[in-house]
Order: structure tokens, then C-alpha cells, then sequence
């Protein structure tokens, strides 16, 4: 079929729109004037006989001449685009689905076919970010039953890849966030591992945070792994550390992440179905899951924390998996270093059993580590993880399996620093831990691997004026004034008494 009046010629623009696949058109382009499209217009885009769907851009001037248009990185990539190439437009069909998300803005309860539908026109590439951004507003704060949660989690799960283990018993931890630091996960697989037990660990980036487990641990290895890597690493070193975006274990999860963190939002029924359908499609059996609870962490009280724990032992339990939640104190930071390469700092100091490793780190890997080995062998697992951290077994096995993703790096500073100082004398009794956690993003984390913030007083330090309170990182001046710029017109983000 002669599809040349249909067509134009594709240029590099070289423009970056994170993972949104967007087309680029003239305004007085015939193609655009004939079928109607309109900027923001969904739009089938043909080239080598690969197809997309994008979101439409207007150009009005400028950068493309007549007979050409554009495409945003991750659609060139997707499309295997090279420059000079003859690109096809077409109109989109309405996404069927989309009506199950309008019934659920009015109230409806959506089954468990409903959601299969939505998840997989998600990770077709068929809902706009727009589109995205509806589902989740509809699903979350307390939107989404017990029954939604399940059949979230089984559309996730059966949206990608799976893992599967010649082993009865695989184990796994999350954190549920919303503390800033709170970097035990390699030191929990560390452990586990040198343990004995199979801890195949997948990790996800930020979403409201300075730092995701992967950001920390992109700082020292190597985390983007195929399946296959991973066998190979969980067989010789039995655990991993890996980014889960990497090898598309529910990429639903993994699209929806990037609206959310867009958003600001991580709405609890979402949020359980992301945690728990990465564990399955990642072969756990048994999970640890840590909820902190805090003033300024992302549970607040203890009847919300409660409410969290019956979701996932319900959920965990009608998926097939052991779950233990435990509750810990969310009240400050975890350990001293807020963003990638500070939070990595503060992991290999406990690690190598430092003396002035971070303490509160220390102890509360232990207590997952050991809850993990509780969950599994019924024995005394706090002594066994002890032993294994302080006879050095945690930090051989961390370095091992760094090694084996690739090799070992040293984390950084970054070039530029801002101390923040006490402004009195006194102790230190409370800590905001979202205003700590807006400054290190601010000062450029987690993009930045280096930008982030060291924290210097914890809870009731007794200070004097002008004690360093805590340290600004950036690897721009500028980020660096913009986050001090914040911070000064903040007030007790450190309150001192």
C-alpha cells in the first residue's frame, strides 16, 4: 500500500522527555492539517515497520523544516530511528480500558479483569502520562479494597518476567520509605547471604526521595543485569544487588513509579501491589517488610502502620508468600548520610565495622537480618547476624557480589559543601525529616549522585552555637545556593531546646 502521502522525514533532535515517547510535528504540516491532530494528540508512529504510540508536540517555528518531524530519545530508541528515516502517522484507537479508570473516579470497585486490562495497556505503551496520572489519583489515599490491592498485585506480577529459583525458600526485605538515609538493604543481603539464605535482591530508584536503594548502590557497582547475570551472580554468591527497572520484573511497576515520583504521590494500595508483586516476580517466598513510623515519615501514627500490616500479610498471604512486618522508629534519618554516594559512605562504615560507623543503621540491619532468619530457621538470629558482621563475613560477601556485578567502586564527596550551623545552645529534639529530605534533593539528589546532605546531630545531641548541624553537598554551585536558599527560609527543620 502507497503510504508516501503519509509520511515525513525524521531528524535528530536530540530532545530528552525522560520515558514518554513524544512526536514532533509542524504546525502547518499537511499530515497534521489533513488527519486533524491537535498538540497532545495520541498519535501510531510507524518507522521500519516498528510502531509506538506518542504524545503530539506542535512546532511553530524553528527547528524543523517542511516534510520533517522529530522524536523525543527514548521513542527514537524504542523505534530504532536512525536520521533521514521515513516516519507514518495514523490516528489511536480510544484505550478501552480508560473507561474502567473513569468508573473508579465515580466509585466503582474494579475486578480483577479491569485491572489485567489497565496494567496491560500500560506497559504497551497505550496511556499517555496523563492517562497514568489518572489511574493513580483514582487508586490512591484509601481508594483501592483489600480486594483491588490482590488483583493489583496478580495484574503486576503477570505484566512481566518472573524469576524462579531451584530453592524452597527465598527471601527478600523492603521498606516501605518515607525516611530519609535508612540504607540497610546491602547490608541486610550482605549478611543473609553470608548466612546462607538466597537473597535475590531487586531494588527501585527514588520515587519522593533523595535516594532509592539502587541510586545508593549505583555508586559503587553495577546494578543494570540481565536475567541471566543474576542466576549466575545468586548461584555463586547467593544474593544480588540490582535495579528491578533493568530486567522487567512487573514494569508496570516500573511506569508507574515515574508518574508518581512526577506526582509526589505513593498511594498505600499502590504501593503494597508494587512492593509485593516485585517480590514474587522475583521468586521470594518468604519477606521482611519495614515500616517506619514518624511525625514526618511517610506512616505517621501507629493505626496507620497497623492498617499497612494487615494489608500485606493478607495480600502476601493470598499470593502464596510468607510476610513479617516490623515497626521501627521513624522519628529521624537513618545513619548520617541523605542521598546516593552519602548513603553508600554510610553503608560501607558499618560494613567495615568502623568505630564511628553509624550506630542506628547498624543496629536496625541487624534487626531486619536477623527477622529474616527468624522468619526462616526459627533460631537466634540476632547472634548469628552479629557474628557475621563483626567477624568481617557481611563485608567479604558484599564486596563478592560486587564484584561478581562487575567490580567494587569508592564513593565520592561531592566538590561543593555549605555547613549549616545551631543557631543556640541546647539539645536537639526533633527533626523533620521531610524538609531534611527537600534539601537534598534541592542540592541535586538523587540525579546527582553526590548532591545530598550529612547529618552531624542526631535526636538529644546537646549542641553549642555554631556546631555543625548538618553539611549540604552539590556538584553545582548553583543547586547548591538553591537548596541554602530553601533551607534559610525554612524554619526548626532542626528544632534545638
Amino acid at each position: 500500500m502507497d503510504t508516501t502521502f503519509n509520511t515525513l522525514k525524521l531528524i535528530h533532535l536530540g530532545i530528552d522527555a525522560q520515558r514518554e515517547n513524544v512526536v514532533f510535528m509542524r504546525k502547518d504540516c499537511h499530515i497534521c492539517k489533513s488527519e486533524g491532530f491537535e498538540a497532545l494528540n495520541r498519535v501510531l508512529v510507524t518507522v521500519n515497520g516498528n510502531s509506538k504510540i506518542a504524545t503530539l508536540y506542535i512546532i511553530t517555528d524553528g527547528i524543523l523544516q517542511a516534510g520533517e518531524a522529530g522524536l523525543s530519545e527514548s521513542a527514537w530508541k524504542d523505534l530504532n530511528a536512525k536520521k533521514g528515516d521515513e516516519i507514518s502517522f495514523s490516528h489511536v484507537q480510544p484505550v478501552t480500558s480508560m473507561s474502567s479508570i473513569r468508573a473508579k473516579m465515580y466509585g466503582r470497585q474494579l475486578n480483577n479483569e479491569n485491572l489485567q486490562n489497565i496494567i496491560k495497556d500500560i506497559v504497551k505503551g497505550e496511556y499517555s502520562n496523563i492517562e497514568i496520572a489518572a489511574f493513580i489519583t483514582a487508586c490512591a489515599g484509601d481508594n483501592l479494597n483489600i480486594e483491588e490491592i490482590i488483583g493489583l498485585t496478580k495484574a503486576m506480577v503477570v505484566s512481566g518476567q518472573r524469576l524462579s529459583w531451584n530453592k524452597k525458600i527465598v527471601v527478600d526485605k523492603h521498606c516501605v520509605g518515607g525516611l530519609p538515609g535508612n540504607r540497610t538493604t546491602p547490608i541486610v543481603v550482605a549478611i543473609v547471604a553470608a548466612y546462607g539464605l538466597t537473597i535475590p535482591k531487586t531494588s527501585s530508584r527514588a520515587i519522593t526521595s533523595p535516594a532509592g536503594t539502587a541510586d545508593s548502590l549505583e555508586t559503587m557497582t553495577t546494578i543494570d543485569l540481565s536475567i541471566k547475570q543474576i542466576q549466575k551472580i545468586v548461584e555463586q554468591e547467593n544474593g544480588c544487588f540490582v535495579w528491578g527497572g533493568s530486567i522487567k520484573l512487573s514494569p508496570a511497576d516500573d511506569i508507574l513509579i515515574r508518574v508518581e515520583r512526577a506526582l509526589d504521590v505513593d498511594g498505600e494500595g499502590q504501593m503494597i501491589a508494587s512492593v509485593l508483586s516485585k517480590k514474587i516476580a522475583a521468586g521470594s517466598t518468604h519477606v521482611v517488610i519495614d515500616i517506619p513510623i514518624g511525625k514526618t515519615a511517610k506512616v505517621r501514627t501507629e493505626e496507620d502502620a497497623e492498617k499497612l500490616k494487615y494489608y500485606f500479610n493478607v495480600v502476601g498471604k493470598a499470593m502464596g508468600i510468607k510476610v513479617n512486618v516490623l515497626f521501627t522508629d521513624g522519628s529521624q534519618p537513618i545513619g548520617r548520610g541523605i542521598g546516593p554516594t552519602l548513603e553508600a559512605m554510610d553503608v560501607l562504615s558499618v560494613l567495615r565495622n568502623e568505630e564511628n560507623a553509624p550506630q542506628d543503621l547498624k543496629n536496625k540491619s541487624l534487626l531486619i537480618a536477623a527477622s529474616i532468619i527468624d522468619l526462616v530457621d526459627e533460631k537466634n538470629g540476632l547472634q548469628s547476624a552479629q557474628e557475621i558482621l563483626s567477624s568481617g563475613k557481611a563485608y567479604e560477601k558484599f564486596l563478592a557480589i560486587c564484584k561478581a556485578q562487575g567490580g567494587f567502586r569508592e564513593p565520592e564527596f561531592a566538590v561543593f559543601k555549605e555547613d549549616v550551623t545551631a543557631e543556640k545552645s541546647g539539645v536537639v529534639i526533633e527533626i523533620d525529616n521531610r524538609k531534611l529530605a527537600k534539601i537534598a534533593k534541592l542540592a541535586g539528589a538523587p540525579h546527582d549522585s553526590k548532591a545530598g546532605l550529612l547529618l552531624k546531630t542526631p535526636l538529644n545531641t546537646k549542641v553549642e552555637k555554631g556546631d555543625i548541624l548538618y553539611t549540604i553537598y552539590s556538584e553545582t554551585n548553583g543547586e547548591l545556593k538553591y537548596s541554602v536558599d530553601y533551607m534559610k527560609s525554612e524554619k526548626d527543620i532542626i528544632l534545638i531546646q
